[in-house]
């Protein structure tokens, strides 16, 4: 793990779920996906948004042509572990959740949910449209984290 992504997990978990470095805010999980070779767990601290009662999630990789090595991973194990902050605001609590991983439109089907969720992304933080022009054309993934019942 990077150095920046432990400063971001720890400051998530001192802080209730809360990162001002960066721009996270509020949104902000951190995954916990387990490698698709090497069946250990990574912590991967990720801009998210809410959708109902579950989270989004966008493989940007900042913009790089290849997908994050945490996209593979939801891919080939799509129920994992997830922190989130808690349910009461501005407490100091971060809760850990049991998710099932869902990619919106990964068969290419149905292009509309993709581009509705990319639209939210952009919404939300305009540096997800800076990223399309180091991408190489990429579409970059997004993955719905519902929890688990």
């Amino acid at each position: 793990m990077t150095d920046f992504n432990e400063q971001i997990i720890g400051e998530f978990r001192e802080n209730g779920g809360r990162v001002s470095t960066a721009g996270f805010g509020d949104n902000l999980v951190v995954l916990h996906s387990i490698g698709a070779r090497s069946g250990e767990v990574r912590l991967n601290p990720l801009f998210a948004l809410r959708e109902d009662d579950s989270w989004l999630v966008v493989g940007s990789a900042a913009g790089s042509p290849k997908d994050p090595a945490w996209v593979h991973n939801l891919r080939a194990h799509p129920r994992i572990e997830m922190e989130v902050p808690g349910a009461t605001p501005g407490t100091d609590e971060v809760r850990t959740v049991e998710v099932d991983v869902t990619e919106i439109d990964a068969d290419g089907s149905d292009p509309s949910a993709w581009t509705q969720r990319w639209d939210r992304f952009t919404a939300a933080s305009s540096g997800f449209l800076d990223y399309l022009t180091t991408a190489e054309g990429r579409r970059f993934p997004i993955f719905r984290l519902t929890p688990v019942s």
